[in-house]
């Protein structure tokens, strides 16, 4: 019966759950199956969702059930226990989700993170750091697995031992993009991948809003990382404010294209966070576990006294400030042999403090 929801097209949670309410009490769900179409349609079912519960596919949905079996994928429909209460609140909430991995980390309390598909390379270091502090505090990271600041934002996680948690944009048969193959992997074993689409169902961009609106909708908050003025990533923070649940944005360069969404959500009352602890202190959300060593505040300290610069680094850094620069640039502004400039830049790479971007400039991390 589970299946068949999933076959229902536009079948929402509140829809469902209303209509088993609207049955006789005790009536349980093969009961939906046995009404009339006149019964559905007053339930306030579509003709779409009314046509797939009175003639069910069945040969499509024993194929559906062969395959959630081999795949060991769990089917959480709205009347279940395990269905998220976050997601349960919003509007036009699907009826059934499938899940790969662990379904009770649906019920974690999550933050969704989203961003640039194509970052640079401190917006990605800083999805990644912060999805990993905020895991070490107790929060599931929520995204979409695209590639740039939503991968970046599942590695932190996963790196720092944690589970997060994946909503993709197709059947779980079709895991995209085809580089994230290996990064689902990782996600289903260490947390769960979640699609609101039956198997065979492709990528197609009508999906993604959809998705968004998913990923939104779990979490008790979203943070954007880096965002141009068009990306999709506002439309997953359009989505949080409709559900009233609070948008973070981290700030950037005003010459930083890909900082200009975020800028656009903070004029528009998204949270200035420079730090994951701003965001702990905005959820009041005290932090729950520990890194090896100590304390998440105890980590952050560490890594950030451990190079010690002597005074030309100093002045290299201040030089090179926050935006790309090249050797020749360096070299104009320190007044440092370019010899010297490239020694110091190689030495800063090691130490993870600068980074190499395209076009052979060089970035602060």
């Amino acid at each position: 019966m589970q299946l068949a929801l999933g076959r229902a097209p536009g079948l929402t949670a509140q829809q469902l759950r209303h209509a088993l309410a609207s049955l006789p009490a005790g009536a349980a769900l093969p009961a939906l199956f046995r009404q009339c179409r006149s019964s559905l349609g007053a339930l306030g079912l579509g003709d779409a969702a009314c046509a797939a519960l009175l003639a069910p596919d069945r040969a499509r949905i024993a194929t559906d059930r062969r395959w959630i079996e081999r795949e060991r994928i769990h089917l959480v429909d709205a009347c279940s226990a395990q269905y998220p209460a976050q997601l349960l609140r919003t509007a036009a909430a699907p009826a059934l989700l499938y899940v790969r991995g662990d379904a009770g980390h649906l019920a974690a309390p999550q933050l969704a993170m989203v961003g640039s598909r194509s970052p640079t390379l401190p917006g990605r270091r800083t999805a990644h750091a912060f999805a990993a502090r905020l895991s070490a505090a107790g929060l599931t990271i929520t995204s979409g697995l695209a590639v740039g600041i939503d991968g970046a934002s599942h590695e932190g996680a996963l790196d720092s031992a944690a589970p997060t948690i994946a909503v993709v944009g197709s059947g779980l048969d079709a895991i995209f993009p085809r580089q994230h193959r290996p990064l689902a992997e990782r996600i289903a074993a260490q947390g769960a991948l979640v699609s609101q689409f039956p198997p065979g169902v492709p990528p197609l961009r009508a999906n993604f809003p959809r998705r968004n609106r998913i990923i939104s909708g779990l979490a008790l908050a979203t943070l954007v990382v880096e965002a141009t003025s068009h990306s999709g990533s506002l439309i997953t923070a359009r989505m949080a404010l409709q559900q009233h649940r609070r948008v973070f944005a981290i700030p950037g360069s005003i010459a930083n294209p890909l900082a200009r969404g975020c800028h656009a959500l903070i004029r528009s009352g998204a949270i200035l966070v420079e730090s994951a602890d701003q965001i702990l202190q905005e959820l009041k959300f005290r932090k729950t576990k520990q890194c090896v060593n100590g304390t998440v505040d105890d980590c952050a300290a560490a890594a950030e006294s451990a190079l010690l610069l002597d005074k030309d680094y100093k002045i290299l850094l201040d030089a090179l400030g926050f935006e790309p620069a090249s050797v020749n640039d360096l070299v104009r502004r320190t007044g440092f042999p370019s010899q010297s400039v490239t020694s110091m830049l190689l030495f800063l790479e090691l130490d993870d403090v600068v980074g190499l971007h395209p076009g052979g400039r060089y970035l602060r991390l």
